[in-house]
């Protein structure tokens, strides 16, 4: 068994394919022409001295980009080896699929190595799938293999995204409910985060199918072009979905003014039909002499036919201005 640093490590061709290493054997192996593999724990206090003494025969970049905490996609051909860093759809239990884990990857015709700081479940599968002796034999199958699964689980991302605004769009339309706001904004932060890795992962795709190095042959060639294709149109319906987020929380604001402007109609209404009501009844409770009808029985009759004809006289006057319409019913 190896240290807890050293997360996965296998022996991909020759008469050991698929056999686990430990640590002394593994070193002998990634130094060797026999192809080996090793993932390693970038958080881990110990990763930092095993790939600085172990694989000192390195690039002293392609080291200190293996370390390196901070990172963005890109490539970076280094002699006879790619030094690649990826970004992984998040499926970690509890975490955000959009919070995208970064996968470093030195590789070249006789060793891979892999650093993440976290759990990597494509990392994983490949493991189970070296452990049986199967899977990839050469660097650039390996190197395809590993793409074509990370490639397929962003794919699945944009594809949940897409579901998610349209169920969105369908309830925006059937529904006025202020928390569609918040689902709305909430969708578009997360196409905005999975985009700011996204693109520039297409264009290291695209980049390692054109390189020249020796990991890249030809059948390499056309598989790793085949996902950069496949990136591609994932950052294109990315860029799809985040307009139509643009759009929908343009139209939720059209709805709310629109409806605030409902609000507004009905209270101008209201008022002009009892303003002046609440002042004809206002003028004439004023407690002072020479009111007229103080001495008549019937004055408050009067009032009340007279005040009764004003409303109806306004509402014919906002019916004929359009303010107010009457609805039909349609004979059958």
């Amino acid at each position: 068994m190896f240290d807890d640093h050293i997360k996965y490590a296998h022996v991909l061709n020759g008469a050991d394919r698929g056999r686990e290493l430990d640590d002394a054997i593994l070193r002998e192996v990634l130094k060797a022409e026999t192809l080996g593999w090793v993932h390693l724990d970038g958080n881990h206090a110990d990763a930092e001295g095993w790939v600085t003494e172990h694989l000192d025969y390195l690039d002293p970049q392609a080291i200190e980009a293996l370390l390196d905490p901070a990172s963005r996609p890109r490539l970076t051909p280094m002699g006879d080896g790619l030094m690649i860093i990826l970004r992984v759809i998040n499926s970690n239990e509890g975490e955000d699929p959009e919070d995208m884990i970064s996968l470093r990857v030195w590789i070249d015709v006789h060793r891979i190595v892999t650093v993440s700081l976290r759990r990597v479940r494509a990392v994983e599968r490949m493991n189970e799938v070296l452990a049986q002796g199967k899977g990839p034999t050469t660097s650039g199958e390996f190197l395809a293999r590993l793409l074509e699964d990370i490639t397929g689980k962003i794919a699945d991302f944009q594809t949940d995204l897409d579901t998610q605004i349209e169920a969105l769009e369908d309830r925006i339309v059937r529904e006025e409910d202020d928390r569609l706001r918040g689902e709305v904004v909430d969708l578009r932060l997360k196409v905005i985060a999975a985009r700011r890795f996204i693109a520039p992962q297409r264009d290291v795709l695209h980049g390692i199918a054109a390189a020249p190095c020796p990991v890249i042959d030809e059948e390499t060639h056309r598989e790793v072009e085949e996902e950069a294709q496949k990136m591609t149109r994932v950052v294109e319906d990315l860029d799809e979905l985040r307009d139509q987020a643009m759009v929908l929380r343009e139209e939720l604001s059209s709805q709310m003014s629109d409806r605030l402007n409902r609000n507004m109609f009905v209270m101008s209404v209201v008022s002009v039909i009892f303003m002046p009501l609440g002042f004809l009844t206002g003028l004439f409770g004023v407690n002072v002499g020479g009111m007229p009808g103080v001495n008549d029985g019937d004055a408050f009759y009067w009032l009340v036919g007279w005040l009764t004809v004003l409303v109806a006289g306004l509402v014919f006057f906002l019916w004929k201005v359009r303010w107010i319409r009457f609805s039909r019913r349609q004979k059958r």
